[in-house]
């Protein structure tokens, strides 16, 4: 296979991985009402952990489960675990579009704290930008408006965990791709397995809150499982400008699930958002790109 199309199936990986973390997304927001948030994690975490365990096993041997750095494991699998739960605690009240462009300062994030987690140097530009994309936040929330919720406090604390524990996958390049995508649901399934254990599991589940509820573990083990897939075959700097195609998933999902479309304001908003998280994505891409040749590097 060229190296074109390699590229090609990378992309084709990395975009479905979107629509799959999308669709848990929205299922998630869709069942939530019915199951409750504590099952939902639960259903997600287990789901995605069994369908790890093969996949692992296949690709990296009986040894998978080995890291070098377990403890760096765990706690990025523990941060993973807890942007699922304020995500969802989140959506419960705020539309799926414009919680999922709150979840989008990741990536500004990411540029703000690599000088603390990597030691890599931040530009002024570089925050010049991000504060830009911040003031999309305040378009989409608008404080001191009706339009004002508090749960949107909870998005964007879900949006600086979810920076870190992408900050400390950078950490993690000794360990087999396959060994990360088994501890990654790890902590989420025995803790809400605990809790669940602890309140008492429900007697009974209506048929199609069960298929919802075992479609949010597919969905996500089945989305990251692409991101890897992708990342084996192409740069993650050529193919993370694309997760932002995801805000165009959660906007129709909004509208086809709940009927929701965000307002003018907010889509602007979402619209400053996008534009810093890529200026941030395709100049920190460029200037990896030109730091080899400063150093003297092949």
């Amino acid at each position: 296979m060229s190296q074109t199309q390699q590229l090609r199936l990378a992309l084709l990986l990395f975009v479905g991985s979107g629509l799959c973390l999308s669709g848990l997304d929205g299922v998630g927001k869709l069942v939530l009402s019915e199951s409750g948030l504590l099952l939902l994690v639960w259903s997600r975490y287990v789901g995605h952990l069994l369908l790890s365990i093969p996949i692992a096993y296949a690709f990296a041997g009986p040894r998978f489960f080995v890291s070098a750095r377990p403890g760096l494991q765990l706690v990025r699998s523990l941060l993973m675990a807890l942007t699922t739960l304020l995500f969802f605690a989140a959506v419960q009240w705020l539309p799926l579009a414009e919680a999922s462009a709150l979840a989008f300062t990741a990536p500004i994030w990411v540029a703000l704290l690599s000088w603390k987690v990597l030691g890599e140097s931040v530009a002024k530009s570089d925050k010049w930008i991000a504060a830009i994309g911040f003031s999309g936040v305040l378009l989409i929330v608008r404080p001191g408006t009706d339009v004002f919720h508090p749960a949107a406090i909870l998005v964007m604390a879900m949006a600086l965990a979810n920076a870190v524990y992408q900050l400390l996958t950078r950490k993690l390049t000794q360990d087999s791709a396959f060994t990360t995508l088994f501890f990654s649901p790890l902590v989420g399934a025995v803790v809400s397995s605990a809790l669940l254990a602890y309140q008492g599991f429900p007697e009974t589940i209506p048929v199609q809150s069960a298929v919802l509820l075992s479609a949010t573990g597919i969905l996500g083990g089945l989305g990251h499982l692409l991101i890897i897939l992708s990342f084996y075959r192409a740069p993650p700097a050529s193919l993370t400008p694309f997760v932002y195609l995801q805000m165009i998933w959660a906007i129709a999902l909004g509208w086809l699930l709940f009927g929701q479309l965000p307002d003018a304001i907010a889509l602007i908003g979402m619209a400053v958002i996008v534009s810093a998280g890529l200026w941030l994505i395709l100049h920190r891409r460029r200037a990896l790109r030109i730091e080899p040749q400063l150093s003297g590097k092949p």
